[in-house]
C-alpha cells in the first residue's frame, strides 16, 4: 500500500486483529453480491469503504422511487436505471480503487456457478427463495462461504454457510428446497428502512472477517432480530445429514 492507502485504511490497520496484513487480504479479495437492493446497498457501501479489491454486483431490476426509502446506494436521479449499474456509480464516488464488475441481470444456471467459482465469498442479498437456493447450490458446489441475509417488516436474520468446513450446514439444511414457503416481498409486506441497513452491514462485516481470516464467523449459527423490540436471538444450526444439497461426502 502507498502512503495514501495507509492513511485511508489507518483505522483498520490500528486494529491488532487486522493490521496491514489483514487489510492487504481485503484489498486482494473478490466478492460476489447477488442483489443490489435493500441488503446489497449497505453491504456494497461498507465493502467498498473497507477497500475490498474486486466486487461483482448482480441485479436485473431497475431503480424505482419506492426503493429509495431503504436502498441507500441508489439516488433519485437514477430512477429507471439498472440497480447494479446505479450502485456502481455510487461506489466509484466512494472509493474509486475498488474494481466493480456489473452483471445487469438475474444470474442462473452455469452463469451463476461460474461467478461463484471466481470469488472468495458470496453475499446473498436477494429477496426470493428460488435465487437463494440457486446461490446456495453453487456455493456448496464450489466450496465458497456464503453470507446470507433476509429482512421483511421488522424481522431479519443473518447467517454464514461455509461448506469448506465438514460439519457446517448449508442454506438448504435450514430451508429445504422441497419445503413450501410463502414468498414475503417488501413490495406487498413492507420493510422498516434501517432494518436492511443493519443486516446488510452485518453481511459486509462477516464477509470482511472471512477474507481477512479474523474472528469467529457466524457459520453454524443463525441470528434473528426483532427490530420492534430490538431483541436478538441466536440459534445453533446443525448440518442435516440427509440434506439434498450438501449431504455428499466432504473432505
Amino acid at each position: 500500500m502507498d502512503d495514501t492507502q495507509l492513511l485511508r485504511y489507518s483505522r483498520h490497520i490500528l486494529l491488532n486483529e487486522l493490521g496491514v496484513e489483514g487489510q492487504e487480504k481485503i484489498r486482494a479479495a473478490r466478492v460476489l453480491l447477488v442483489g443490489s437492493g435493500g441488503l446489497g446497498s449497505p453491504a456494497a457501501l461498507y465493502l467498498a469503504a473497507a477497500g475490498i479489491g474486486h466486487m461483482t454486483l448482480c441485479d436485473g431490476d431497475v431503480v424505482d422511487l419506492t426503493n429509495l426509502q431503504r436502498q441507500v446506494a441508489l439516488r433519485l436521479n437514477q430512477v429507471g436505471q439498472n440497480k447494479a449499474l446505479a450502485t456502481r456509480e455510487t461506489l466509484r464516488a466512494l472509493n474509486p480503487e475498488v474494481e466493480v464488475q456489473v452483471i445487469p441481470e438475474r444470474l442462473s444456471g452455469n452463469a451463476l456457478t461460474d461467478q461463484v467459482a471466481a470469488v472468495d465469498v458470496v453475499l446473498d442479498c436477494s429477496d426470493n427463495f428460488a435465487t437463494r437456493h440457486a446461490v446456495n447450490r453453487a456455493a456448496v458446489q464450489h466450496a465458497k462461504p456464503l453470507v446470507s441475509g433476509a429482512a421483511i417488516r421488522f424481522d431479519a436474520q443473518v447467517a454464514v454457510f461455509d461448506s469448506r468446513a465438514v460439519n457446517s450446514p448449508c442454506y438448504a439444511c435450514l430451508y429445504p428446497e422441497t419445503a413450501v414457503d410463502e414468498e414475503l416481498r417488501c413490495a406487498v409486506m413492507g420493510v422498516f428502512s434501517p432494518l436492511v441497513g443493519i443486516v446488510g452491514a452485518m453481511q459486509a462485516a462477516e464477509a470482511l472477517k472471512l477474507v481477512a481470516g479474523m474472528g469467529r464467523s457466524l457459520a453454524g449459527r443463525l441470528l434473528i432480530l426483532d427490530a420492534l423490540s430490538m431483541e436478538w436471538q441466536q440459534l445453533k444450526l446443525p448440518r442435516d445429514p440427509h440434506c439434498k444439497v450438501c449431504a455428499h461426502p466432504r473432505a
